[in-house]
């Protein structure tokens, strides 16, 4: 088999004309081309005016067409032969696991990362132990509804805490950055497909499932681990690491020394102490008190860099005549999508994240007296307004210096102002854009019906940011309007605050997946900071059960 890259078709183009679009890219004839199939597929949108489909395409060929196209001395351009993108398990338990002196391998946080890596634990027969502190999803839904609609907030369960984590209540964007030379992002998405996610996402370029399919997927994945042997535990915090000290080793950065450790179990808010020295923690960006009793037990943390701002919402329909143009509306292409960054004068940057075409503003806070937003779309993204973060990147040395934690003291501040410039009732802070932009507070609404439930107060949102902040995205916004005409229309709205862009800290880890200065610690996924997405934490949970694995099983 072999693969045909970047074959450019109109956007009207039918099965037979890429069919013979290929007869003609390689020279053959039409008995010689056996089967088409769709690996990929992308459109470029840069002339609006003649928006084109990009392909990738297993090719299957007469064996002696398949020869002769590969021996030619001039190769045709894009062609080669189809790489094998099979996932292969590193290791196998015997079906006896744990024997007496094994033990289970646990699993700490139920979203994509420790799903993914729970999954693949199991499949390995190392039968997984899951510990995650907030209800299954469908519980978990009913209580975010609570807040949405009622204002009553479940610290254990919300947006941020409960089966499927974050991502669930998100826009479900299953693409990533991140190099993925061995293919494992397709392990998960095959494994999502399995599980009841359309078959489609395995072949359009930026493949998203929305909530409602998600939850349905999640609950699928957890009845494939419990058939292979795991234990899912809902509502079940840990509280303590157990870790035994085995030496101490130098930092290589300032040569301090590193109290060194084994991990031997955790301890439940339940009390029940559990037994292990393999545990992966992937309790995601905001388990703040997780992340405070790693640091007083020793666990080596450190700060990183994250970013604050509002949503935006515009009418979608704007987004689509700027993207779009006459072709908006056309089924391939769906709801349009941006991506935005601009560089500031004083060296900062703004740019767009977690950006839901057809989508709503949702409130994300995990903590009482705090505001947070999120955005969300369902699979059809058919809301009548397109919403995404606008932010600012901050460092941990110029803009919240201090301890370890001093990024979540921000994150908390920032929430808690939000909390009380809108009322004090879980409604949000928010600000026609000409208002934010002219630095005076909002009046009234304009055409932009605000989607955040349960509500939102009119402001001025530079009283909610750091005046850095605020002048970052003032400068951002014009400069966004020269690539999507409309987007610094007076009537969209903002509204705060944006904190949980990723996680404030890092827990640094070495060759083999665990902690630095805790063996048997495996720090996954986005709360570690080696995720940012659905996608990238999946194929992180699945690096670390890998690890595991080799380790447990060697």
């Amino acid at each position: 088999m072999l693969r045909l890259n970047e074959l450019k078709m109109p956007l009207d183009h039918t099965d037979a004309d890429l069919t013979q679009a290929v007869i003609e890219r390689l020279g053959i004839g039409a008995k010689d081309l056996l089967d088409v199939s769709i690996f990929k597929r992308s459109y470029d949108a840069r002339k609006k005016s003649q928006i084109v489909l990009i392909y990738q395409l297993d090719l299957t060929l007469a064996a002696a067409t398949e020869e002769m196209l590969l021996a030619r001395p001039i190769k045709i351009a894009r062609l080669q032969p189809s790489p094998n993108i099979d996932y292969e398990f590193v290791a196998h338990a015997s079906a006896d696991f744990p024997q007496v002196d094994q033990q289970r391998p646990l699993v700490i946080g139920f979203g994509p990362c420790g799903l993914l890596a729970a999954l693949l634990l199991a499949q390995m027969g190392l039968k997984p132990i899951v510990l995650e502190r907030g209800q299954d999803v469908r519980q978990r839904t009913k209580d975010t509804w609570g807040l949405w609609r009622k204002g009553e907030l479940k610290p254990e369960s919300n947006v941020q805490f409960g089966e499927g984590g974050a991502g669930t209540f998100s826009d479900g964007k299953l693409w990533s950055q991140v190099r993925d030379r061995r293919h494992l992002g397709r392990k998960v998405l095959n494994e999502f497909v399995e599980a009841g996610a359309p078959a489609e996402i395995l072949m359009v370029s930026k493949p998203h499932i929305g909530t409602f399919k998600l939850v349905t997927m999640v609950e699928s994945m957890r009845a494939k681990i419990i058939a292979l042997g795991g234990e899912i535990r809902f509502g079940q915090k840990v509280e303590t690491i157990h870790r035994q000290p085995i030496e101490s080793d130098p930092l290589e950065d300032d040569g301090d020394a590193r109290k060194m450790g084994q991990i031997t179990g955790v301890t439940l808010a339940t009390g029940e102490t559990l037994h292990s020295r393999h545990v992966v923690l992937a309790v995601g960006h905001s388990a703040r008190d997780t992340f405070q009793m790693l640091v007083e037990q020793n666990i080596y943390v450190e700060p990183k860099p994250f970013s604050i701002g509002f949503r935006i919402e515009h009418p979608q329909s704007v987004i689509d005549d700027a993207r779009f143009g006459k072709f908006k509306g056309h089924p391939i292409l769906g709801a349009a999508d941006y991506k935005l960054v601009h560089h500031c004068k004083d060296g900062r940057s703004v740019y767009s994240f977690c950006m839901c075409p057809g989508g709503t503003v949702v409130a994300a806070t995990s903590e009482p007296g705090r505001v947070v937003t999120n955005g969300m779309s369902q699979y059809s993204r058919n809301e009548r307004n397109a919403n995404a973060a606008i932010v600012v990147g901050i460092e941990p040395e110029k803009d919240f210096p201090g301890d370890v934690l001093a990024g979540i003291d921000l994150q908390r501040d920032l929430e808690s102002l939000a909390f009380e410039l809108g009322g004090g009732d879980y409604c949000a802070p928010a600000q026609r854009v000409g208002d934010f932009l002219a630095n005076k507070p909002s009046q009234a609404l304009g055409k932009v019906v605000p989607s955040y439930r349960p509500g939102v107060k009119l402001v001025n949102l530079a009283d909610l940011l750091p005046d850095y902040a605020v002048a970052a995205i003032r400068e951002a916004i014009p400069a966004f309007d020269k690539q999507i005409k409309g987007f610094a229309m007076a009537d969209a709205l903002l509204t705060g605050v944006e904190t949980r862009t990723s996680s404030p800290i890092s827990i640094r880890r070495d060759k083999d997946c665990q902690s630095i200065n805790t063996h048997g610690l495996y720090p996954a996924g986005e709360g570690a900071g080696y995720a940012g997405g659905i996608l990238s934490a999946g194929i992180d949970g699945i690096k670390v059960a890998e690890a595991i694995g080799l380790d447990l099983l060697a």
